[in-house]
């Protein structure tokens, strides 16, 4: 059972499971029937179709109120934090209250409970948690999560960093400007981007399904994380574009973006070393390899 599976991950994911033999059904604001059926759940109301996990022995939870779909009115800051703690407790309280068959849980969380700052520090999964909004939301998100091994479900948290995909998302904002030839670096253009593809992410959900060993938090991003400077010249090189303007200044971003610019201004360096312990093996080692599988 995936929760926000029709969004750009869910799908992907959705494609993999198929391929790979699995079952699979999404929880949805409407109810529908076909290859992958989806049953009715209204977070807000705090209902959800009493059918929906006969026969579910694992959710992969991805539901949340895109980060950067809107700016953030105060409004839309509650959307972010509620679609994500109310979700979660929906699914706890189900599932505390009824016969289930439901083994591993494994959910979707984020790099920005790290905070974004212009340091070099590498940050594990151990690292201390910021201060900002997002820290705040990621935080509050995970607790949620953690009230699930109470339940003897074995839980897993991914902690996702900047995914890029073909079909949309952060790569194909950030290389529309290259593509019309104006291309630049943000703010320093020295703050860290801890990339990931979709493909090698949608593995290591498939991983942390197949592995009884793992439970916990883990890092999801690449082994390679890079500077947005790096990344702008990266995305050029593949696409053969010129990078030749200055960095966009920061007041500028701030000024169209508003306090959603301090996910482009800042960064953070994120490790993935204990997801590669524990026995994962990424495909895509290096930013150009991945641009290049996915922008030509």
């Amino acid at each position: 059972m995936i929760t926000g599976g029709s969004g750009l991950l869910g799908s992907r994911l959705t494609e993999l499971l198929l391929e790979q033999g699995y079952e699979v059904a999404h929880l949805s604001r409407k109810a529908k029937t076909g290859v992958v059926p989806a049953f009715a759940w209204d977070v807000s109301a705090g209902s959800l179709d009493e059918k929906a996990f006969t026969g579910v022995d694992t959710i992969i939870h991805l539901a949340g109120a895109g980060v950067a779909d809107k700016r953030w009115t105060k409004e839309r800051k509650r959307e972010i934090l509620e679609s994500r703690v109310q979700s979660t407790r929906l699914l706890y309280r189900f599932l505390s209250r009824r016969t289930h068959q439901v083994r591993k849980f494994i959910s979707a969380s984020a790099i920005g409970i790290y905070g974004f700052g212009l340091r070099n520090e590498v940050l594990a999964e151990n690292s201390k948690h910021g201060d900002d909004f997002l820290s705040q939301v990621v935080t509050a998100w995970e607790n949620e999560v953690n009230a699930m091994p109470s339940l003897g479900v074995r839980t897993i948290i991914l902690r996702i960093g900047i995914v890029l995909s073909k079909e949309g998302g952060a790569l194909k904002e950030m290389a529309r400007p290259v593509r019309w030839g104006v291309g630049a670096p943000l703010g320093t253009g020295n703050q860290y981007l801890s990339w990931i593809h979709i493909d090698d992410l949608c593995r290591m959900f498939l991983f942390a399904l197949e592995n009884e060993s793992i439970a916990g938090v883990y890092n999801a991003a690449g082994v390679q994380p890079v500077t947005n400077r790096e990344f702008t010249r990266t995305v050029a090189a593949v696409l053969k574009k010129p990078m030749w303007l200055p960095p966009v200044p920061a007041f500028v971003l701030k000024l169209l973006l508003g306090e959603m610019a301090g996910m482009v201004l800042n960064g953070s360096r994120v490790s993935s070393e204990k997801i590669q312990r524990a026995g994962f093996t990424f495909r895509f080692t290096d930013l150009h390899s991945a641009l290049l599988d996915l922008l030509t």
